[in-house]
């Protein structure tokens, strides 16, 4: 129907009959002549109809915005200053000389051109939103990015692999989907939070490299990145150690930045050990593009007299921190105090600060109503330990260590997103020397920080069960930005280390065998040392575009409440369906 896409064509195409198809982007009528930008997912080309051509001109004065045409015409050049360097074709346009209403349109719930869009509108009516060219453009990068990673893995001999969506419910941390069994009544399937032990048994069966872009569903709580369903890009290799993984993964992650958008990362990527990321910038996946940095301050703290230092100084887990702006003493009263309405909506019990005026003038330089409790002593190793000068701002935080984090952390990041602080596109790095758990104090037992097939760095079961809070795992997690780009470890591959992890997991045998069964069965039958990782490609994508959330990546997204305003999923099953699978809905209480 068509001879060529409307954004290839250019002053080569001069003086050639080309056949177009699109959408309309937008009519103007100037003075009896009658302009059409025609739409496709290549660009926009521009028609001329004249009254010289009367049924062509009394078509094209019917159209409207996003009716869908057929249009013939010879390509000429624009007129000299009515060129436009926006559009690849803009040195060009098309003189009319047949139209087709292909199919007319209702006027668009929103213009495509809009920048501020209700997210519900766009969600109802995505198939106009992905019309826009932002949404063309991500979803056309989304495709590239699979391409590159394709055959960057296939160079290296990885084999595509699919494994089950339909299959066993297993503990990886958030609620699984439940699918009934119609064949089974009373049973259900589960589908994949990941492939992990799948992918385990393949090297077990010595596919020895497997990849797959695989679709995984948790039921958690929504944020900007995540989706009830969501694409990671799943890995995993045989007879490899953690250096070797590492290193062939930065690679291909170089490699796709090259290759995708023409930008170099670091070779290598730097790396830092968990405790150091924690200590240094409160998170396990700090933003490095961001220079400002806590700095320790508990053994300063313990006989101060402001309570809100020195309580948590004494504690075993407490921490005391500071977090120094340059040149933020220029902040006003109300800018502070949006930064502490901030750091308290994430459990901060409020956001002490020190304004340095003047670094040389002593206490008197200084501005804080918390500087009489804390003594010129101490005041002045603060001032050394973070370096402050004339002019510059010092937030602190006090209590549990992970309190703290949680909101110090945070905080440095907006700091830097409001100020402009960052100083270079990307960073990225490897977070490495997990712990291998973590204790649930309201439960009183240990969890898995990754996942319980995780290798732990030591080979003596006696020694991880001795000081489990001691004990490093085999893990690694690649952050770009501040945010987690994949994790992954070494595994488990002999029977008795991972039934050791379970017991210690307070997962019984009979729980462990229920569960995991399989895997433990198969671990018995030559079992190879093995590890892997899994990008999360919704996360990957959203990065490299440039955009907010990850549901500008993903053609049909879920809301924050995990439905689908497109095609109004979930909905209610048929009573006829239910009683196939003998399922009974028991609805509850109404509200008063």
């Amino acid at each position: 129907m068509r001879s060529h896409y409307c954004g290839h064509l250019n002053k080569s195409h001069i003086g050639q009959e080309v056949e177009l198809c699109g959408w309309v982007n937008r009519r103007r009528d100037h003075g009896g002549v009658i302009f059409i930008d025609l739409r496709d997912r290549e660009g926009i080309a521009q028609i001329v109809y004249d009254p010289a051509a009367p049924e062509s001109f009394k078509i094209a004065d019917q159209v409207r915005n996003e009716f869908v045409l057929r249009i013939a015409g010879k390509v000429r050049a624009r007129p000299e200053g009515a060129t436009n360097p926006d559009l690849a074709s803009g040195e060009v346009e098309i003189l009319g000389r047949e139209i087709v209403i292909l199919n007319p349109a209702k006027t668009p719930p929103f213009l495509l051109d809009e920048e501020h869009l209700n997210d519900d509108i766009r969600l109802r009516y995505r198939y106009v939103d992905l019309r826009r060219p932002a949404m063309q453009h991500n979803l056309r990068l989304r495709s590239r990015v699979c391409r590159v990673l394709r055959d960057y893995l296939d160079a290296r001999g990885f084999i595509e692999t699919e494994t089950p969506i339909l299959t066993k419910a297993t503990p990886e941390g958030a609620r699984d989907y439940l699918v009934p069994s119609r064949t089974h009544p009373g049973s259900f399937f589960a589908l994949p939070q990941s492939p992990q032990l799948f992918k385990q048994l393949l090297m077990m069966s010595g596919l020895d490299r497997y990849y797959q872009i695989a679709r995984c569903f948790r039921d958690e709580d929504l944020r900007a990145d995540r989706q009830p369903e969501f694409t990671q890009l799943d890995i995993e290799t045989s007879f490899m150690n953690e250096a070797e993984l590492t290193h062939m993964m930065e690679g291909m992650i170089r490699e796709l930045f090259r290759e995708a958008m023409n930008i170099h990362l670091p070779d290598p990527f730097p790396r830092m050990t968990y405790d150091e990321a924690v200590n240094r910038f409160g998170s396990d996946r700090p933003d490095l593009r961001n220079p400002l940095e806590l700095v320790e301050l508990r053994d300063l703290m313990p006989e101060v007299d402001f309570k809100v230092f020195a309580e948590p100084a004494r504690m075993p887990d407490g921490r005391v921190a500071a977090l120094r702006l340059p040149n933020g003493a220029k902040l006003t009263r109300k800018e502070i105090d949006d930064y502490t309405t901030f750091a308290t909506r994430l459990g901060a019990q409020g956001l002490a600060y020190i304004k340095v005026n003047d670094s040389n003038a002593g206490m008197a330089g200084l501005q804080s109503p918390i500087l009489k409790f804390l003594g010129e002593g101490v005041v002045a190793e603060i001032l050394k330990r973070t370096g402050a000068a004339s002019g510059d701002l010092i937030f602190f935080g006090a209590g549990k260590a992970r309190a703290v984090n949680d909101f110090l952390g945070p905080l440095r990041n907006k700091l830097a997103e409001d100020l402009g602080l960052h100083t270079t596109p990307w960073a990225p790095l490897w977070v490495i020397d997990f712990p291998m758990f973590e204790y649930n104090e309201p439960d009183k037992r240990w969890d898995p920080l990754h996942h319980p097939f995780t290798a732990p760095r030591i080979d003596s079961i006696e020694e991880m069960n001795a000081n489990p809070g001691a004990c490093l795992s085999r893990a690694y997690d690649m952050v770009l930005n501040g945010t987690e780009l994949g994790g992954g470890s070494m595994r488990i591959h002999r029977t008795e280390m991972q039934e050791a992890v379970f017991r210690l997991l307070d997962i019984g045998p009979e729980e462990a065998q229920e569960k995991f069964g399989f895997l433990l069965e198969a671990l018995q039958y030559g079992c190879p040392p093995h590890g892997g990782i899994a990008f999360g490609l919704d996360r990957l994508v959203m990065l490299m575009a440039g955009a907010k959330s990850i549901r500008d990546v993903i053609a049909f997204p879920k809301t924050q409440t995990a439905s689908c305003l497109l095609t109004e999923a979930p909905s209610h099953a048929p009573e006829t369906q239910l009683r196939e699978l003998g399922i009974r809905v028991v609805k509850s209480a109404e509200k008063k």
